[in-house]
């Protein structure tokens, strides 16, 4: 065993003298857990990215606000409620409500209402829609039909604003009955959920697609 001093100066390797490989080792030592720990950060910074995006791609737009009120033990109980529209304009859509003491609130939780009740759409190449369809809900009906290439959409009210979000360019629509809005908004999504191909109607009847154009 040596001591200390019998370790000659000369023994002692310089800085210059050590490889580049394991001054990488022992950097790699020294800061092991700082870039792993970047590196599990950086995980969770693509994940928000990711959220960020997918929530970029659905746009809202409040079709009503109203004051309501509850009548309580104590007296009336006042509050908001917002009629919220959420679609990303490729086939998806959905109608929410929400209800809070103030505006923001109520039309956060609208959006959060009608993301959870998104139908899927079925869309031509010209972004109509494949049959006629007819909805209802309550005293509210809507009957919406396919049009040409250049025809726009031809609605009103809150069946617009469903339609739109829905990603749909050429429709023609009619509001029949009853002109709530939410009660329109609704019907509209019954139309547009009771949609289907003519890909999906031959396959249900059992019969060719030929079968179905003759």
């Amino acid at each position: 065993m040596e001591t200390n001093d019998q370790i000659q100066t000369g023994d002692i390797p310089a800085a210059s003298d050590v490889p580049a490989a394991a001054e990488g080792q022992q950097q790699d030592r020294r800061g092991g857990g700082k870039g792993d720990r970047d590196r599990r950060g950086g995980g969770r910074g693509r994940d928000n990215r990711r959220g960020q995006e997918r929530d970029s791609e659905w746009q809202e737009r409040v079709v009503q606000i109203r004051r309501v009120s509850k009548t309580v033990k104590g007296g009336k109980k006042m509050s908001f409620r917002a009629i919220v529209v959420v679609g990303n304009e490729r086939g998806q859509v959905g109608v929410g409500v929400g209800k809070a003491g103030d505006v923001i609130g109520a039309v956060r939780k609208g959006v959060a209402d009608g993301k959870k009740h998104l139908v899927k759409v079925p869309l031509t190449r010209t972004s109509s829609i494949p049959t006629i369809s007819n909805g209802r809900d309550g005293a509210a009906s809507v009957l919406i039909r396919p049009a040409a290439p250049g025809t726009g959409v031809i609605a009103g009210g809150s069946i617009r604003t469903v339609l739109e979000l829905a990603g749909i360019k050429n429709v023609l629509a009619k509001r029949l009955g009853s002109k709530t809005p939410l009660n329109n908004a609704r019907a509209a999504m019954e139309a547009l959920a009771a949609l289907r191909t003519h890909k999906e109607t031959a396959k249900e009847r059992g019969i060719s697609l030929e079968q179905i154009y003759s």
